[in-house]
């Protein structure tokens, strides 16, 4: 008896980022899986795929934004209900992982969530996660399948490469962790390399000093990288300080605008051209509608993406190799 391959993809997604979601399935020219959702009473999270996923490639995108424990968790259950339903392979699509920040141990007793984060999704069910621009690398040996790291640089270095000035561009990383980030930006958009040295108290949360600065931004057009921007301290006080050095102009960009307060206020009065996120989260009209801000979309490269993993060929050709 011959046995027809009946390999095909879905596409679920949790509440946190629709529109993102809507974008993909768009651009991969599919639909988005029927999924019934409510809470109890109490809070609990009730999820329910309504079509059948029996040997299925499922695909579940959500953005852990806030609330965000309730968005990981809607998240964990959905993948839970596709496995108990037979889908043939699981991936977890996390535009932005929660608790990423949280990777290393740096003042005793401390937990280390990432890594709980990551052993979560894999008790759940997901065969593999997909994420865009992680705190930090590391994170993907927390598991022991694959996790695609991937990266927004494409997109946003086209978008720098014309409005920033040719020939006196500087990139500039707010900490010195984040030196091979800017290196990364400075490679495709050329220009110099500099860094700022910051200290911060490990008892302290969402507060840093910039103290000293490496590299030149005098008479040019500063490029200030990050991956995430919470409240805005650290890239403000950045703005602020190249500013002094007589940097020309200076714009922030990040793959995921956070946007917590006080951010708002410190981009208002901040020295800056232009702070330029993507939609791996959902941005605060608040904070979009600011002349200041750029968004810009992220699902072309993780469709692209999806699609690959879904035909099993090669991610990596799709960032040129740098994603990780």
């Amino acid at each position: 008896m011959d046995i027809v391959s009946r390999n095909r993809m879905m596409l679920f997604t949790g509440g946190a980022n629709e529109p993102l979601a809507d974008e993909v399935a768009e651009t991969l020219g599919i639909q988005l899986g029927g999924i019934e959702r409510s809470t109890f009473a109490n809070g609990e999270i009730y999820v329910r795929p309504l079509d059948s996923v029996r040997g299925t490639d499922c695909f579940v995108i959500q953005s852990h934004s806030a609330p965000i424990n309730d968005n990981i968790v809607e998240q964990l259950v959905t993948i839970d209900a596709l496995r108990r339903a037979s889908a043939r392979r699981i991936t977890a699509v996390i535009p932005f992982f929660g608790y990423s920040r949280q990777d290393k141990k740096v003042l005793p007793r401390e937990p280390i969530t990432a890594r709980l984060m990551a052993d979560l999704f894999m008790r759940a069910g997901a065969d593999r996660l997909v994420s865009v621009d992680l705190h930090t690398g590391q994170l993907q040996g927390f598991i022991g399948k694959p996790w695609d790291h991937l990266t927004a640089l494409p997109i946003i270095a086209d978008y720098l490469s014309d409005v920033v000035e040719p020939g006196k561009r500087s990139i500039l990383s707010p900490d010195a962790g984040g030196v091979k980030r800017a290196e990364r930006y400075a490679k495709h958009l050329g220009g110099s390399v500099a860094f700022i040295y910051k200290r911060r108290e490990p008892t302290e949360h969402n507060q840093s000093e910039a103290l000293h600065m490496a590299g030149k931004v005098h008479d040019r057009h500063v490029v200030i990288v990050d991956d995430m921007i919470d409240t805005a301290g650290t890239v403000c006080n950045a703005a602020e300080m190249v500013k002094e050095f007589g940097a020309l102009s200076v714009r922030i960009v990040a793959t995921h605008g956070i946007f917590s307060d006080p951010a708002l206020d410190r981009i208002k009065n901040a020295p800056i051209e232009e702070v330029i996120v993507t939609n791996t989260l959902p941005v605060d009209p608040d904070v979009a509608s600011l002349d200041k801000v750029k968004v810009l979309s992220i699902a072309p490269i993780l469709a692209e993406t999806l699609q690959a993993i879904f035909m099993d060929s090669s991610v990596s050709e799709i960032f040129l190799g740098e994603n990780e």
